[in-house]
């Protein structure tokens, strides 16, 4: 009988150990990351990239938790977090779409853009769909204005964008149509085939 109390003791002591307590598994990332980067106040802003990483959005939770560790004020760490475009206080659709109005953008077209995407699907820039697919928000700048006006839709960046073709690539985003591009051969069967050839 003693045995099994010491045994249930240590896995007890174990569990704690191992999980947050919060009961949220997904603290253990951003705690991972606190300590990995021995809670520096300068790591500020790769402790939320974590931390969102983990979530999808900075809650309030999440950012007072971030101060607490770090033993900044909250102030600060909200302002971090509302400074920089790739951080989100809310949960994020789907798929999202970042339309840069940086000052060479917004000449070709950014703000159009924006207005064409917020009339279509009947919300505003930094907000969701009712259905939770899709999300709109603005950049300062994406630093590719050669490009411009330039998007960012699920990652990937698109360049010299007109209104009506990117309310065209939204529909057929959120629709799930998109064709995957044909894979290329590798380079070694292009070069058996051409020795083949000779």
């Amino acid at each position: 009988m003693a045995n099994l109390t010491k045994e249930s003791g240590t896995k007890a002591a174990k569990a704690a150990e191992t999980e947050h307590p919060s009961g949220d598994p997904r603290f253990k990332l951003v705690d991972r990351a606190l300590k990995r980067l021995q809670y520096q106040q300068d790591a500020l802003i790769e402790v939320l990239h974590t931390a969102q990483e983990a979530f999808g959005y900075l809650s309030e939770d999440l950012l007072i938790y971030t101060a607490h560790q770090l033993k900044l004020p909250l102030s600060w760490v909200y302002g971090v977090a509302t400074f920089y475009h790739f951080f989100s206080l809310k949960p994020l659709g789907e798929h999202t779409c970042i339309v840069c109005l940086g000052t060479a953008c917004y000449v070709k077209q950014a703000g159009e853009i924006v207005s064409r995407l917020e009339a279509e699907f009947g919300i505003e820039a930094g907000q969701t769909t009712p259905d939770g697919k899709f999300s709109l928000s603005t950049a300062r700048c994406l630093g590719s204005c050669g490009l411009a006006p330039v998007l960012v839709l699920d990652g990937s960046v698109v360049g010299r964008e007109m209104p009506n073709s990117t309310v065209e690539r939204v529909r057929v985003m959120l629709s799930s149509q998109a064709r995957l591009p044909e894979p290329k051969p590798a380079a070694d069967a292009l070069e058996l085939e051409e020795t083949e050839a000779l």
